[in-house]
């Protein structure tokens, strides 16, 4: 039977999406539809941030407000779904359940890497920190978020040198 399940999303309340994902395990655990409901999913991504020279890992919802079921449609499995707390029905036209393939669910980027964000851009003031040149002001030319690296323009005793840091050792100056 787990052959014809196929990938629903669900639409729930914003920040309920863990505690949907939880509630509808707890149903299938207690009722024994493992052979029904075979995943839940709350497609995150990890997201590394760095400000001010501090590298944070975050995690993100990528869809807020949906989860992804992975079931065979029954009317035991829609009234599971609808009754859980926190959702708020199924995704599709007239609140219809439509199914997606394995492919559309994949180019949704459900099995997503992570990602990360830096709080400056190219032409923003930094300070760099971390390194031999401590206290020295630049300006960014370029951020190689693939390589973790940026490129400074440093001014240094009245001469511009462009140095290349990693992405944590520069601060962004507040103007």
């Amino acid at each position: 039977m787990s052959e014809a399940a196929k990938w629903y999303i669900i639409h729930t309340y914003s920040g309920y999406e863990n505690k949907v994902k939880q509630d509808i395990e707890k149903v299938v655990e207690n009722r024994k539809l493992h052979d029904l409901i075979l995943e839940v999913q709350v497609p995150t991504e990890t997201v590394t941030e760095i400000t001010d020279g501090k590298t944070k890992e975050l995690e993100r919802k990528l869809f807020p407000g949906y989860v992804f079921l992975k079931m065979v449609y029954t009317d035991d499995t829609w009234h599971v779904v609808k009754n859980i707390r926190g959702a708020t029905g199924f995704v599709g036209p007239g609140s219809e359940p439509t199914p997606l393939s394995e492919e559309e669910v994949a180019k949704m980027g459900v099995d997503i890497g992570g990602n990360i964000e830096v709080n400056y851009a190219v032409g923003d003031t930094v300070t760099i920190s971390g390194t031999a040149m401590d206290g020295f002001s630049g300006v960014v030319q370029a951020i190689h978020l693939e390589d973790g690296t940026v490129d400074v323009l440093i001014s240094m005793f009245g001469r511009e040198t462009a140095a290349t840091l990693q992405l944590n050792q520069v601060i962004r100056q507040d103007d």
